[in-house]
């Protein structure tokens, strides 16, 4: 049975977040997605603790979209690694779950 999927990244930039939340919309990978106001986030990398301003941009898609999101998402991303959380809830609504599938198998 198809599932609802709370798939995440960040970005350094806010018109690159809107771009990539808007464009994967439109290409019918997610039924929607959200732009978090920015946040700050610390992380190690190279062996040293950095941090950076970021936005995260969480999309609304489905178990059978999300390994194909993933790679989109990853080909249009400007980080080396990139950050990829998927999240499978514990409940959606059936209504939630219909419209998803709708918006991501409609051309």
């Amino acid at each position: 049975m198809t599932s609802i999927v709370i798939a995440q990244t960040t970005v350094d930039d806010e018109e690159k977040a809107y771009d990539i939340a808007r464009a994967a919309v439109e290409a019918r990978l997610a039924a929607g997605a959200h732009v978090d106001a920015r946040m700050t986030t610390f992380y190690w990398w190279k062996g040293e603790v950095r941090h950076e301003r970021e936005y995260r941009v969480s999309f609304q898609t489905t178990d059978e979209k999300v390994a194909e999101l993933e790679a989109w998402v990853h080909a249009r991303h400007p980080y080396e690694v990139p950050q990829w959380i998927a999240l499978t809830p514990a409940h959606a609504s059936q209504e939630y779950l219909a419209w998803a599938v709708k918006e991501t198998t409609e051309s």
